[in-house]
């Protein structure tokens, strides 16, 4: 697909993984790609090294020769980021990748409304195989979201969601490697603990999580059914399983998902009290 400019404001790590994919997926060529930041040289010539991407401290010429502008900055610096651009911001679409900054949030800091997409990716952009969902303002056409879903599959899936649904996927998907990797970190101790060489325990449980994903996705039964046809009766994994049910392993995962979706909705609240402060 053919695009124009897009330009990054922020050259953080999602940033990069973001690059990455759309020049690896041939989605952007490195010519079509700007990346600005405030003041970090080294990191401006470090991508301007790596991808050939354009770089700059200039972001009202980021805005003014992109059609794309991506919002990669830290959070809290939403505000000084969009600061100096707001009378540039005509047809283009703006991206967020800002985890807790809402549409309303940027459009208030913005003084209009405009055409707002919020995404939410998670770590493992960083090897294109990210799980994001994605929402837009009211000014956002069907062409021009499609246009960014096509940005965010060269990094993993994207999903199109209603905002008031990305709280949840925050609590799910946005949080969830961690949850795995905690999973990973007691198994790598239980392997350690039943003899096991820790380097060998590594691998093992590495090859499981990739088989059993690609499991799921391969296959149209339910996980439960595939669960049941890996647990014989009076078998091993019943008898490990029994402990995951006697320690309510399941009510502690919904549990932990729910207090993650609301602690997105407290800073999403939070992030807005703190940041709006330009009126319409």
């Amino acid at each position: 697909m053919k695009m124009d400019k897009i330009g990054f404001i922020g050259a953080g790590s999602m940033a990069e993984a973001m690059v990455a994919g759309l020049i690896k997926g041939k989605v952007f060529t490195s010519g079509q790609i700007i990346v600005a930041n405030r003041s970090n040289s080294t990191r401006l010539h470090e991508f301007s090294q790596k991808y050939g991407v354009e770089t700059t401290h200039d972001k009202q010429k980021l805005v003014k020769d992109a059609s794309i502008i991506v919002l990669a900055m830290k959070p809290k610096d939403v505000k000084a980021g969009l600061d100096g651009v707001q009378h540039l911001i005509d047809k283009q679409v703006i991206v967020s990748v800002l985890a807790g900054i809402s549409i309303d949030t940027i459009e208030n800091i913005l003084g209009k409304e405009a055409a707002i997409v919020r995404a939410m990716p998670n770590t493992s952009a960083a090897i294109l195989k990210s799980a994001t969902a994605i929402a837009g303002s009211k000014n956002v056409t069907p062409n021009q979201m499609n246009r960014c879903k096509t940005l965010f599959e060269a990094i993993g899936i994207c999903k199109i969601v209603e905002e008031k649904q990305l709280d949840a996927v925050t609590g799910l998907s946005g949080s969830g490697p961690a949850y795995i990797y905690y999973l990973v970190e007691a198994m790598e101790k239980a392997a350690v603990d039943v003899g096991l060489d820790p380097f060998v325990a590594r691998d093992l449980i590495v090859q499981t999580l990739l088989g059993a994903s690609e499991m799921i996705a391969v296959s149209d039964k339910h996980p439960s059914q595939l669960r049941k046809e890996v647990t014989s009766p009076n078998g091993t994994t019943e008898a490990g399983i029994s402990i995951l049910k006697e320690r309510q392993v399941e009510d502690a995962v919904i549990s932990c998902i729910r207090r993650a979706t609301e602690r997105s909705e407290e800073l999403k609240s939070m992030f807005s009290e703190e940041l709006i402060s330009y009126k319409k």
